[in-house]
């Protein structure tokens, strides 16, 4: 009976989301084609592949959420939907020559970190695969959270997240519940409103919602950003702009928040005449505590008189009959949970070992955190894409990806000038320094003192997924690794030319 080899990769990347895929480009252009990207699906996508229901859109400007590298002159809306999106991303996988390092339908299962070797073992859905690196992009959004709500099993109907439409479910002249008002929720509720018997909201907490500045972008300004690229980067430029300087309200001066709470009362007064309807969705916490959301069709949908707005989240299930938190039943024949995804409890963790024997999640139990938010102490050569602290709360995410793709770059160079079969591990104590700023700074932000209670806060109530400062500043602190905040970790001598595939070898053929 002969060994089998396993295969060996410089790279391993997990996810074929804008994180994945925007690994695989830097990676390329860096000279590095010894990599893989595992998805678990059998397309790219990611988040923009998962999520396809009625009104699926970006809040966004689309020509600031895509790759600088990439740009779009052709994006057709100031805020385009989900079909275009995805649609980039494949374009994107097609010009940069990403397709030979896909392998779909490889779901990650575990990856264990050899101590001894200084490299990763991966067991995925279509085999097994060692890695020197592992970049982890599967995205804070990927896996839905569905909440835990007694007799939903029982329940006669079709449920279904919106993550996970059913396309093959049929909701017209259904009664519909919609539970949740999230980003997802205000733009299903519109789309599906016309169409449906009756659709009832389960509100939990009311969302402040803003005006949707969106349009139709003109064949001209099409013409412009192809022919002058210029005008596509000053476009880009100004978005962003104005996006960095509102981040001072958000971080440090909340108070300054409340000029926009009064539009957005506006915007809700324009819609809803019914002051009983204004008041259950006129929110009790200050603006930017949770996710400002943009529409410009939900608050008219919610006065159509086949909608009804129970003002709490569902609390049980009695067969067809739907009971709120305030005691309201309603009957229905499906329910959609617009409920979220595990943000602070990333699935991924559980099935990541480190050096000490123990899990991501088991280390984070207390609470996510990674030196700027990409590298874990006890991970050597792991790097998380959109880690702990990394998200934005009124700008794209796609800065904060690119901020983090520079620092894989200088990672991988770093490996390389240091020589030899080496592992960089953060040192815990420079991962506890970040984190401590990190706290520190929140405490003046919306997102602490608003009064709410968000998606961004974990369990113990630490606010572990925003960032509380720019772009810019986020791109300089990751700009380039500082080797001082590493232990330097290297193969002995007497096993330094030990291939990882012979010694991770442990199946016969």
């Amino acid at each position: 009976m002969a060994e089998r080899e396993h295969e060996h990769v410089r790279v391993a990347v997990i996810g074929s989301g804008f994180g994945g895929l925007g690994a695989a480009v830097r990676l390329r252009r860096q000279g590095i084609t010894d990599f893989v990207v595992l998805e678990r699906a059998g397309s790219v996508g990611g988040t923009w592949r998962d999520n396809s229901y009625p009104g699926c859109a970006c809040d966004v400007p689309s020509h600031l959420y895509s790759f600088s590298f990439a740009p779009n002159p052709e994006w057709p809306r100031n805020f385009s939907g989900q079909p275009h999106i995805r649609a980039y991303l494949e374009r994107v996988t097609d010009t940069f020559g990403l397709r030979p390092h896909l392998r779909f339908d490889s779901e990650v299962r575990s990856l264990r970190w050899n101590g001894e070797g200084l490299y990763w073992e991966i067991e995925t859905a279509s085999g097994a695969l060692t890695a020197d690196v592992v970049v982890s992009a599967t995205g804070p959004l990927s896996d839905p959270k569905v909440p835990d709500i007694p007799g939903l099993d029982s329940f006669p109907g079709k449920v279904f997240h919106s993550a996970r439409w059913d396309h093959d479910y049929d909701l017209r002249g259904k009664r519909v519940a919609m539970i949740g008002t999230g980003a997802s929720a205000i733009q299903i509720v519109p789309s599906i409103q016309p169409a449906v018997g009756r659709l009832t909201l389960f509100q939990r907490t009311p969302a402040w919602v803003l005006p949707r500045a969106d349009r139709k972008i003109s064949g001209l300004e099409r013409w412009l950003h192809t022919k002058v690229p210029a005008t596509r980067a000053a476009r880009r430029g100004l978005l962003w702009g104005i996006r960095e300087l509102q981040v001072s309200a958000f971080t440090k001066r909340p108070n300054e928040l409340g000029l926009i709470e009064g539009l957005a009362k506006g915007h809700m007064k324009r819609a809803v005449q019914d002051p009983a309807l204004r008041a259950k969705l006129t929110p009790d916490y200050r603006i930017g505590c949770k996710r400002i959301l943009l529409s410009n069709t939900y608050y008219p949908a919610l006065t159509r008189p086949n909608v009804d707005v129970v003002a709490g989240g569902l609390k049980e299930v009695r067969g067809k009959v739907l009971v709120a938190s305030d005691g309201t039943e309603t009957e229905a024949d499906a329910i959609v949970f617009g409920t979220g995804f595990h943000v602070t409890d990333m699935p991924i963790a559980h099935r990541v070992t480190g050096a000490n024997g123990t899990t991501l999640a088991e280390e984070w139990k207390d609470g996510m955190e990674a030196l700027r938010g990409t590298t874990a102490a006890g991970f050597p050569n792991f790097l998380t894409i959109i880690g702990p602290n990394t998200g934005l709360g009124n700008s794209s995410m796609i800065l904060m990806i690119e901020s983090q793709l520079n620092y894989l770059v200088d990672f991988m160079r770093q490996l390389d000038v240091l020589g030899g079969k080496i592992a960089l591990n953060a040192r815990p104590s420079a991962v506890h320094a970040w984190t401590r700023g990190i706290q520190k700074r929140m405490e003046r932000t919306v997102w602490t003192t608003g009064g709410c209670d968000s998606w961004y806060l974990d369990s113990n109530g630490r606010n572990t997924t925003a960032w509380p400062g720019t772009t810019a500043e986020f791109r300089k602190v990751t700009r380039q690794v500082d080797l001082a905040e590493y232990e330097v970790l290297r193969v002995p001598a007497s096993r330094a030319g030990a291939r990882p595939e012979q010694a991770a070898a442990k199946a016969v053929a």
